[in-house]
């Protein structure tokens, strides 16, 4: 429902500012609301298009994973976490590897191969919602219409998953550190330890406002044993790097990622091999659901980004820039931060409108600049929330997001406070 109202919102302020620039005289807003329509819905085609091949890659390497048994033992050794943080989904389920998997991904910065294995992760969760409802329409709890909504209602298992793959936690921020680079930053892994802080923030704040949702108890050792495991491993990974020259560390990390990644496949492979596995047909039975899957996200796509797309051609993010901006001088705060702002609105809203952002930030005002960095930060704090839902809750056909918005908007919300800390904190 919340999903809905933005949706809305996007186009009714878009057609108000449109307004406002035509009776000033700009002729040319309504013109590029229309054109912007018309390429945002080409935009989610072609991204749909482009994921078709690594859907169907590692939705079969996953299902050799499955048949060797891997995704099981791994499964089964984060049980102690996960039943925590996931109640609802049965111990040891085999959901519970895709889970991390998808998360592993992502903080290798592996965005490619992480899309796949979000949905995989969405498609067990969905099949457990399911059978758990065919199990209450049996027993006479609930009646075929309401299983008809509730099917398409999102479990807190899949909320808290969608939260954190919104907070982004990416441990190796690649892309970022490479644009710095071609943009002429002197020293351009000094934003590596504000990024680490800042998305490590954004998702500890993101389990944190999900569990108060879902009224999740915190306080266990599993989970604040985890919280303090992570926080040692940032805090290693910063120093580690503060003591790497730009050049070892933008190889190391590459490598570490890609060799993580391939070891991945082929330990799936030799797995399959010894359950005697006929691993190729695994994989063709695997890959065949990438197709279907690549379709079935499509109009959740085409309506995420053309809303976006209007909002952005219309002018009211524009507008919304100047505003924040003029209510901070009036207040009498410090503003040098609201030049990089451009970036953190949009990253909820379009990861490749935010990396525009964040490449015009630095051009504009130098990448070693405090909004060069600051721009930077904001990029690698948090994920782009819309598209998460629009891609994963379509993939399953969920409708009613509940609490997924406001969950996920809340986190970004701490992700640009704590990229903002961090940034006056190392290099205001």
């Amino acid at each position: 429902m919340v999903l809905n109202y933005i949706w809305i919102g996007f186009f009714l302020v878009a057609f108000l500012i449109a307004t406002v620039e035509l009776c000033m005289g700009n002729t040319e807003v309504f013109p590029a609301i229309i054109e912007s329509t018309f390429a945002s819905s080409k935009t989610a085609f072609e991204i749909s298009l482009g994921l078709t091949g690594t859907l169907a890659l590692w939705m079969g390497i996953m299902k050799i994973g499955e048949r060797g048994g891997l995704v099981n033992a791994l499964a089964r050794a984060l049980n102690p976490l996960f039943k925590r943080l996931f109640p609802d989904i049965p111990e040891g389920h085999p959901v519970f590897g895709h889970i991390f998997m998808n998360l592993g991904a992502n903080m290798l910065g592996l965005d490619n191969a992480a899309t796949p294995l979000g949905l995989k992760a969405m498609e067990g969760m969905e099949e457990i919602k399911r059978e758990e409802l065919r199990k209450k329409n049996e027993r006479g709890e609930i009646d075929d219409r309401q299983m008809q909504q509730l099917q398409e209602t999102a479990s807190n298992p899949m909320i808290m998953f969608l939260v954190l793959n919104t907070s982004g936690l990416t441990i190796i921020p690649v892309s970022i550190l490479v644009y710095r680079a071609q943009l002429g930053a002197a020293q351009p892994t000094d934003v590596f330890i504000p990024i680490l802080l800042a998305t490590t923030i954004a998702t500890m704040a993101g389990i944190i406002i999900t569990s108060l949702y879902q009224r999740i108890n915190l306080f266990n050792r599993a989970i604040m044993g985890t919280m303090l495991g992570l926080c040692l491993l940032v805090s290693g990974m910063a120093f580690c790097a503060s003591r790497l020259s730009r050049e070892d560390l933008n190889i190391y990390s590459t490598t570490v990622a890609n060799v993580l990644l391939f070891g991945i496949i082929v330990a799936f492979i030799v797995a399959g091999m010894r359950k005697k596995v006929n691993v190729y047909e695994a994989f063709i039975e695997g890959a065949k659901g990438g197709f279907e899957t690549a379709v079935r996200i499509i109009p959740y796509l085409v309506a995420i980004l053309v809303a976006i797309g209007v909002f952005r051609a219309s002018g009211a993010m524009d507008v919304l820039i100047s505003g924040i901006e003029r209510g901070f001088q009036l207040l009498g705060v410090n503003a040098d931060f609201v030049g990089a702002l451009p970036t953190a609105l949009m990253k909820p809203l379009s990861g490749s409108g935010a990396r525009g952002m964040m490449v015009d930030a630095m051009t504009t005002y130098g990448a070693d600049s405090f909004v060069g960095r600051l721009s930077c930060i904001f990029q690698g704090a948090t994920d782009t929330t819309f598209y998460i839902l629009a891609v994963y809750f379509g993939s399953v056909g969920v409708r009613n997001t509940r609490h997924a918005v406001a969950a996920g908007l809340l986190t970004d919300l701490v992700g640009v406070l704590a990229a903002i800390g961090v940034a006056y904190l190392f290099f205001y």
